[in-house]
């Protein structure tokens, strides 16, 4: 996962890995070894590992514990849902840097040994071979491009690029080429060239007639930049270009003091982007990791993300069947158009544009 754009989730990892630093990696909690020789830990699906879901919770419970990495508790409502899966089946938590990246989350894995990681979609594809195939119920019901045809990992929430904006301040923005009007200070959540957030921001921009452009969202930050409208570190921004589901809580937490923060997601400018789990295939625990995939993809798991703001990739089979929180749903911020989802080669393409065409074309106006 990106690094998460929140300053409180940044200071918490520090925080953490330096306590995990000072205790060593044996602070982790072992499996313990007493599985019933019919249970298969390392299957990849419950009828063919558990017989049944009552099969797995129970070697779940015997293991008695589960190891996650880079859940930030206010990302996403992960602190909810963290408490919700210990407090159902009674198994401890053991929570580790909870503000590190994607990349971070597998160079840790082998000195660290999570169960489970929370991953961007192109550094899962890129260690497929590191995560166990497993198939959580409702795998149907996940879209065939958001998941790996042998299991090894699959989506579970995602958001959409949005604009976040002061309403005391300058009017709705319909569109991003309004941030080029007067009043507008825009902040981007870091550097686009090493911030996912921050390169989601550039492409969602530069969208035209449903497709994304890098060549065209570096000319937009130029003339962003020129008419003086990009914010410079320190200046307080007007507007802040980041996932839907980080604006929509900021304005939740703004509404506490009167209108004041909110969010939009341009018309005809969609840029999605989910985030997918995956088992280690080197799990302590497999049993708990795979109980936490069930949990995660369960109607209640992915409607306590939907608490978060972000949206559940079960949403059109859960909307279908009644199971999603209509109350929750009608929070998300309107998005009006199909969305724009990267392809890893048009994601390394426009990445590899901006290593070469920012610093020259932003840094140095």
């Amino acid at each position: 996962m990106t690094v998460r754009s929140i300053a409180a989730v940044a200071l918490s990892a520090v925080t953490l890995s330096a306590a995990l630093a000072g205790c060593g990696a044996a602070e982790v909690p072992a499996p313990r070894s007493d599985q019933p020789s019919q249970v298969k830990v390392q299957a990849a699906s419950v009828r063919e590992g558990f017989t049944s879901m009552d099969g797995l919770i129970e070697a779940a419970k015997r293991e008695g514990s589960l190891t996650v990495i880079a859940l930030a508790r206010d990302w996403v409502n992960y602190g909810e849902i963290i408490e919700a899966f210990s407090d159902e089946y009674g198994i401890k938590v053991t929570e580790l840097e909870p503000g590190a990246s994607s990349t971070r989350q597998m160079e840790a894995a082998a000195q660290l040994k999570p169960d489970v990681f929370d991953l961007s979609l192109e550094v899962a594809v890129a260690n497929a071979d590191s995560f166990a195939p497993y198939r959580v119920h409702g795998w149907q019901d996940i879209p065939d491009d958001l998941k790996d045809t042998e299991g090894r990992w699959y989506a579970a929430y995602g958001g959409y690029m949005s604009i976040g904006y002061d309403s005391r301040r300058v009017a709705a923005p319909a569109s991003y080429a309004d941030l080029l009007k007067p009043g507008y200070s825009v902040w981007l959540p870091g550097d686009p060239r090493r911030n996912a957030a921050a390169f989601g921001g550039v492409m969602a921009a530069s969208i035209r007639d449903g497709r994304a452009d890098a060549e065209r969202g570096v000319e937009f930050f130029a003339r962003l930049k020129e008419a003086g409208n990009l914010a410079a570190p320190g200046q307080p921004p007007t507007a802040v270009l980041d996932w839907d589901f980080l604006n929509a809580a900021r304005a939740a937490e703004d509404a506490d003091d009167g209108p004041g923060w909110k969010v939009t997601v341009p018309r005809g400018a969609v840029l999605g982007s989910y985030y997918v789990q995956a088992v280690n295939k080197d799990a302590p625990h497999p049993a708990a990791a795979r109980l936490w995939q069930e949990f995660l993809l369960s109607d209640r798991g992915q409607n306590l993300f939907l608490k978060g703001f972000a949206r559940p990739v079960r949403t059109e089979a859960m909307r279908m069947r009644g199971t999603l929180d209509s109350e929750l749903a009608g929070r998300l911020p309107a998005a009006d158009g199909t969305p724009v989802i990267l392809t890893i080669p048009e994601a390394d393409a426009a990445k590899a544009y901006l290593q070469r065409e920012w610093a020259g074309t932003i840094d140095h106006q």
